[in-house]
């Protein structure tokens, strides 16, 4: 079984969700490609987004969305329409994201096959915190700190960057993120914890309560 699909990766069959996509899906599995075409147009955005988000680039992320799709077209019978097919669509470009960062021998991969698992006592010293109540997917819902996120994203190291987006913004579980990135539970829970800790320092000053800033040697009370 080809590893860009979801199936390498555990997941549960998922299903088309609607009746016009599982349409599509049936049409293109014999053959439409016109149908194949109007998917790639429905979710073409959504899986470059998701791409841009994790590698930080323009080019890789047009690359794997274009992997993401011929990866579709070839293994369309493995998809069981028990789920929606976006999900589907979004485990095999998590794939294509890390074969691609395999092939680059960027950090991530090179952090992954040699570096100790991360630990609580790890955890970066953040210079300031600040409250923040909005969780990272309803902050991508407002155009204007869309793109706030995205910047801060992008400053993340990679390692942390993927959990970070497979996790809290595609809404992962935690043991499909693990499976995803060859990661065990332990690492990926722990990666999440420093990502959420950078990312809320870079945007304290855009989110946070300036009155209610609390610096590790000078608690706020």
């Amino acid at each position: 079984m080809d590893s860009r699909t979801g199936e390498t990766l555990g997941a549960k069959p998922i299903a088309a969700g609607s009746d016009e996509v599982a349409d599509l899906v049936a049409r293109a599995r014999s053959g439409d490609f016109e149908a194949f075409q109007e998917i790639v147009l429905r979710y073409q955005s959504r899986i470059y987004t998701f791409a841009r988000r994790l590698l930080g680039n323009d080019a890789d992320a047009e690359d794997v969305t274009q992997e993401t799709f011929l990866a579709l077209l070839e293994h369309l019978d493995q998809y069981r329409g028990e789920g929606p097919l976006l999900s589907w669509l979004l485990r095999i470009a998590a794939n294509e994201v890390h074969r691609l960062w395999r092939r680059q021998n960027r950090q991530v991969a090179q952090a992954d096959a040699t570096e100790e698992e991360d630990s609580i006592s790890q955890l970066p010293r953040p210079e300031f915190i600040a409250p923040w109540r909005d969780d990272p997917q309803q902050l991508l819902l407002r155009r204007e700190t869309a793109t706030l996120l995205d910047q801060a994203l992008a400053e993340l190291p990679e390692k942390y960057r993927a959990v970070f987006v497979l996790r809290d913004i595609e809404g992962f579980s935690t043991e499909q993120t693990a499976e995803m990135l060859g990661l065990s539970v332990a690492n990926v829970k722990v990666r999440l914890l420093r990502a959420r800790l950078m990312l809320r320092e870079k945007l304290t000053r855009y989110f946070g309560d300036p009155d209610q800033r609390v610096s590790p040697d000078h608690p706020h009370t």
